[in-house]
């Protein structure tokens, strides 16, 4: 599979100053960590969920979580398990290609359980979504999936979702935070990714955001996600990659713009017209959110609609100036520090403080690739929605 993979490779030539990658769900967790993008949801209830799942792949969704958790009524879990099971021997005979597939469970039994009754089909699941992790309930978890590694014979990875009680409130936020970094640190080579659960915060005092305001808007919820940044995603070999929230609004219907789309995939000239249907479909404040993920240090994003998929990917290409300044950085000539003026002429590019920030954009660049000069954001989701 492949980022942008579902675009005409002519289309793709005249996008891509650097070709997104290759990669399989036997990649390197560096690889997969980075690349997992728009992390598409799904109930494990859905009747046609393998259709689904074959579907959205071939519309460029890499990685998707078939939801046993709040995505469902309580009553409904043993039904979802059956379906489960049922679905994945749907998947396995069809010659189809597959995202990266993960389970979010609600506690630690279903993983073996599960990875018993999928049998040879448990081939085709990367790993499991833990929900409310902390220390506490967090160990059990990881226990488990390292029994289910031995059931199963394959590496199964766990990506903890941060979203308890413990983590919001002030006053055990940070105890909860050294347990829960203690805890992931221990079975570091099995955690592919931490989840934010910040439904779940706003929860806890009653607050839902509003279109137009991002995540970063709600304070408290903005207050966590530094917090948990801090502890859990630092540059220095401790951290983990730290995915986005999810968008909760999903207005913007694709079948609206497929038609301007297709006369080309560079838009000819009607950048502006897309630009504002974004905003007026209520986009403006994903898009918004997006941005400030990557600036407060977060990769990828939990999403519950197709619709949001393609403007994640979008907006996590490399530009063509981010790829020239990183690679400025990281000359092997430049390894004693000092300061250059970048290719562009518009910064300063320091070599030693910037350093860390040049080998994740690498990263980034090799599962999302690298613009052309004069491809940004709109030409790139317009490709991806013409498909």
């Amino acid at each position: 599979m492949r980022h942008f993979g579902h675009i005409a490779p002519s289309v793709r030539d005249g996008l891509f100053f650097q070709q997104p990658c290759f990669f399989d769900a036997d990649a390197s967790a560096t690889v997969l960590s980075a690349a997992l993008g728009a992390t598409l949801y799904s109930p494990a209830t859905r009747p046609a969920l393998a259709d689904d799942v074959i579907k959205q792949a071939a519309r460029g969704v890499v990685s998707m979580v078939l939801c046993l958790e709040d995505s469902i009524d309580d009553s409904e879990v043993a039904g979802a398990e059956e379906n489960l099971v049922a679905q994945f021997a749907e998947l396995a005979v069809r010659d189809a290609e597959l995202p990266l597939l993960f389970i979010r469970v609600r506690e630690p039994h279903q993983i073996t359980d599960l990875v018993r009754r999928l049998g040879d089909t448990a081939r085709l699941l990367s790993g499991f979504v833990l929900p409310k992790f902390t220390q506490e309930r967090g160990v059990p978890f990881m226990e488990a999936l390292t029994k289910a590694e031995g059931i199963g014979g394959r590496r199964l990875f766990a990506m903890p979702v941060l979203e308890s009680p413990e983590l919001l409130h002030l006053e055990t936020r940070q105890e909860s935070l050294q347990k829960i970094a203690a805890t992931v640190d221990t079975y570091r080579d099995r955690v592919l990714a931490l989840r934010l659960g910040v439904t779940d915060f706003c929860s806890a005092y009653g607050l839902r955001r509003a279109p137009d305001m991002t995540a970063y808007d709600v304070r408290i919820v903005g207050d966590v996600i530094a917090d948990v940044v801090n502890v859990l995603g630092r540059a220095d070999g401790t951290g983990f990659t730290i995915t986005g929230p999810v968008w909760e609004y999903f207005r913007l219907q694709e079948r609206m713009f497929k038609p301007q789309l297709r006369r080309s995939p560079f838009l000819e000239g009607r950048a502006e017209e897309l630009r504002t249907a974004l905003i007026e479909h209520d986009l403006d404040g994903l898009l918004r959110e997006i941005e400030l993920d990557r600036a407060n240090g977060l990769l990828g994003k939990t999403c519950i609609h197709p619709s949001h998929v393609a403007p994640v990917h979008a907006l996590s290409v490399v530009s063509h100036e981010e790829f020239s300044d990183a690679q400025d950085i990281l000359r092997p000539e430049r390894g004693g520090g000092g300061v250059l003026r970048s290719a562009y002429t518009n910064k300063m590019n320091e070599v030693k403080p910037h350093r860390a920030w040049a080998e994740r954009t690498l990263r980034r660049a090799e599962v999302f690739g690298v613009a052309r000069e004069d491809v940004g954001f709109v030409e790139l989701l317009a490709a991806s929605l013409a498909e």
